[in-house]
């Protein structure tokens, strides 16, 4: 990054509190979402891809940091094989362990799919996603799946996420990536952490920070939102830096 950049790539508050983190790694944890931060958004999950640069990064602050974990709604496979990152702690599945939908549900699930043209189902231990990126119209096709999923999920005991055109069946009232953050953050007694996200799911991860701080279990927090096509206005406005795309997202970490 050049210094002319970044002398004004960030809010001041937002400068500070990285710098903060940089003086006192020992203390500190960087934890970041995988797909639209670490990597594009893509058609299909199979195609993902971490950006340029990433994984050298990712390893150097795995080096340097208390903790370097990445928080996904992928499988602890698909994690292990797109980040291969000496040190990194990988959290997939939300860290909801390994439990599985029954066979019911799914085929319910890809009835419910057959509605929407270009949807289809994968279904992941725990959760069963629909993907719609490939619809012709995500509001309608959102707008359809919620009509079909929501008396299933709670039939189920379960409820919906939705992302970026995908929607989740998951266990209803369970913590997901704001459960993974709280852990981390008390397992590894951390007084700093910095969570980067792109979705709506990542809303609940800058709460778990913004709750540890009250409670005195982090000194320091920084949001970061990873902002793409279809963010959630609500997810820039809550952070407190906000970058464009996996680009500069790895910018940030090389600064780190």
């Amino acid at each position: 990054m050049d210094e002319e950049r970044a002398a004004g790539w960030f809010p001041a508050a937002g400068t500070a509190a990285l710098d903060a983190i940089v003086r006192t790694p020992e203390r500190a944890g960087i934890l970041l979402d995988f797909d639209g931060t670490l990597g594009p958004i893509v058609e299909r999950p199979g195609l993902a891809v971490l950006a340029k640069g990433a994984r050298a990064a990712l390893t150097r602050l795995a080096a340097r940091y208390r903790v370097v974990a990445t928080i996904s709604g992928r499988t602890q496979e698909e994690l292990a094989r797109l980040v291969d990152a000496d040190g990194v702690r990988l959290v997939g599945l939300y860290g909801l362990g390994t439990e599985s939908v029954s066979a019911d549900v799914i085929s319910a699930v890809g009835a419910a799919a057959a509605e929407v043209e270009g949807a289809w189902v994968e279904p992941k231990g725990p959760t069963v996603a629909v993907h719609f990126r490939a619809a012709p119209d995500a509001e309608a096709a959102a707008r359809t799946l919620k009509r079909y999923l929501a008396p299933l999920a709670g039939r189920s005991s379960m409820e919906l996420a939705f992302g970026k055109r995908v929607v989740e069946l998951v266990p209803a009232g369970r913590p997901l990536k704001e459960g993974a953050v709280e852990r981390i953050v008390d397992e590894e007694r951390l007084s700093m952490a910095l969570y980067a996200g792109d979705d709506v799911a990542d809303l609940r991860a800058f709460a778990a920070l913004d709750r540890a701080c009250a409670s005195g279990r982090l000194q320091l927090a920084v949001k970061v939102a990873v902002r793409g096509a279809d963010t959630p206005a609500e997810l820039v406005a809550a952070a407190d830096i906000v970058l464009e795309g996996p680009e500069e997202m790895v910018e940030v970490l090389d600064r780190l």
